[in-house]
């Protein structure tokens, strides 16, 4: 075989080689494509999953009180898959942009009163690279984001200059201002801070002390409880003001939710209420009554001799007060949940039709929102009227042959025994739908529970409901509780009983110091 041949054979041996190593190559991309085509089917799945799941929360699938932690591990999630699809996107085509971050929408800009830290990123060199001529500024690219840092404390230093009358021999000086805790190291601000924290953030002080030693500061909890507990003491004569402007409102909504007190001697909790009201006209006012049992004597005492209209659930608790002279309006809310709940079960159609009846006298009650009192009575004789009668005789019919122990039957049983008080609110402009209000305001309450766990005494429930609702009085005024509550911190000790209004979260009342 000459060297011709010999050489042929080699380039085709060559040849033959690349053709297999090509052929592994195609076939490791088909395997790393498909394996890439199922995990994007899996994440593209597992998202639809997830917003089905999110969906359902907000159906009402959930209690109120598990909805909103639910769907904070939801959206979590939902995030997660959808960067992790992004990723795959990139990889598999890195010079453009996903679709979903073309779509998101537009960033909102950052807050005008954040300090700016500024960070320059000029080029390593001022010539031109390629032609080594001096290059010229001509404008920023600015990119801004949002940055923190740990809890910061400081020292507020207040300084009292003493002079002295060589002829009188005497000592002019302020008098040091009287503090909420007596020659105490914590000012008003750092007091607010752990009252808000506990009662808003609803963090318990062990996990306070943990955060603050975080940034070099040592606070025992025991520390912070002696301090929760003179700040409880000194805002009692404004959560009785408020108390007083409640009563003098017309229309309230009333309802409960349990909580843990320590039994002394058995180290074990009992269950004890919170109470909740809340004004259903003018500038809204939350307040809790810390209690030992759910009996009707606690809402009796709590309104004394107060005698308006009352939104209400269907808890027996109250009946006492209607035959006291105390009017009563019924929550549609919970008349519709009975029906949504049989609706979920079995999918009954008279479930859903009543359910598509309570749509209706909602979506005539959103066309009043924006009326004045009178103009809502009028709309609502008009138009919500028809339908409650039309409603109400439906009721009537459908019960005859409705099974007695099915869902929807007592929800029908229900809705038929409240009807008075059901249908009352369109006797009166001012009059609520329903007792969303006081429920929305008790759901904080629900998820900051399972934090704090249990009180420790019925002194220090009292104390703590107090607080509670001159917060939430004052989110619901639109007041930044910190301010608020640090100045009042700050006014109390120097402000006489008489003047006490002036403290509260209000709108007429407290106004803000001025800065600086």
């Amino acid at each position: 075989m000459d060297q011709a041949t010999i050489a042929n054979l080699d380039d085709v041996q060559q040849l033959r080689a690349l053709l297999l190593e090509q052929m592994h190559i195609n076939a490791r991309q088909h395997q790393a494509m498909t394996s890439k085509d199922a995990i994007i089917a899996t994440l593209k799945a597992e998202n639809a999953r997830l917003r089905r799941l999110q969906f359902a929360a907000r159906s009402e699938r959930l209690p109120t009180d598990q909805r909103d932690l639910f769907e904070e591990t939801l959206a979590e999630e939902i995030a997660a898959v959808e960067a992790a699809l992004a990723k795959l996107d990139t990889e598999a085509s890195p010079k453009h942009t996903p679709d979903r971050v073309t779509k998101a929408s537009p960033r909102r800009p950052l807050p005008d009163h954040l300090q700016r830290v500024e960070t320059r990123h000029a080029p390593a060199s001022c010539c031109c690279a390629d032609c080594g001529h001096d290059l010229v500024h001509v404008r920023d690219h600015i990119n801004e984001k949002l940055a923190c840092k740990p809890l910061e404390f400081y020292v507020q230093r207040d300084v009292y200059p003493q002079y002295a009358c060589r002829r009188c021999e005497t000592i002019v000086s302020e008098p040091v201002a009287p503090a909420i805790i007596d020659r105490g190291m914590a000012a008003p601000s750092l007091l607010s801070q752990v009252v808000i924290a506990k009662y808003v953030d609803h963090l318990p002080l062990y996990r306070q002390e943990a955060i603050y030693l975080r940034s070099g500061i040592a606070l025992p909890r025991a520390t912070l409880a002696e301090w929760i507990g003179a700040c409880g003491v000194a805002l009692q004569p404004l959560a009785d003001r408020l108390r007083e402007q409640m009563k003098a409102v017309a229309i309230l909504h009333a309802d409960e939710t349990p909580v843990g007190m320590l039994d002394p001697g058995s180290g074990q909790t009992k269950r004890a209420y919170l109470f909740a009201y809340r004004t259903a006209t003018g500038p809204p006012i939350m307040l809790f009554d810390f209690c030992t049992s759910r009996s009707g004597e606690h809402a009796r005492r709590f309104l004394g001799d107060w005698r308006g209209t009352l939104m209400v659930d269907d808890y027996g608790g109250y009946k006492a007060l209607f035959r006291d002279g105390i009017t009563e309006l019924g929550c549609w809310v919970h008349a519709r949940r009975k029906f949504f709940e049989s609706y979920q079960a079995s999918g009954s159609a008279l479930a859903k039709e009543a359910l598509a009846r309570i749509a209706e006298l909602y979506r005539i009650e959103g066309e009043a929102a924006g009326m004045d009192a009178s103009a809502r009575f009028a709309h609502r004789q008009q138009h919500a009227m028809p339908v409650l009668h039309a409603f109400k005789a439906w009721l009537i019919e459908q019960r005859k042959t409705t099974v007695g122990q099915s869902n929807t039957a007592k929800a029908m049983d229900y809705t038929l025994r409240r009807w008075d008080a059901l249908a009352r609110y369109v006797e009166d402009g001012r009059y609520p739908i329903d007792n969303n209000p006081v429920e929305n305001a008790i759901r904080p309450i629900a998820l900051g529970r399972k934090n704090w766990l249990f009180v420790g005494a019925e002194r220090a429930g009292r104390r703590a409901a107090d607080i509670m609702g001159l917060l939430a009085t004052a989110k619901a005024n639109g007041l930044d509780p910190h301010a608020w509550l640090t100045d009042v911190l700050t006014r109390l000790p120097i402000t006489l009983d008489r003047d006490i209004s002036t403290l509260s979260p209000l709108p007429g009342h407290w106004v803000a110091a001025p800065a600086g």
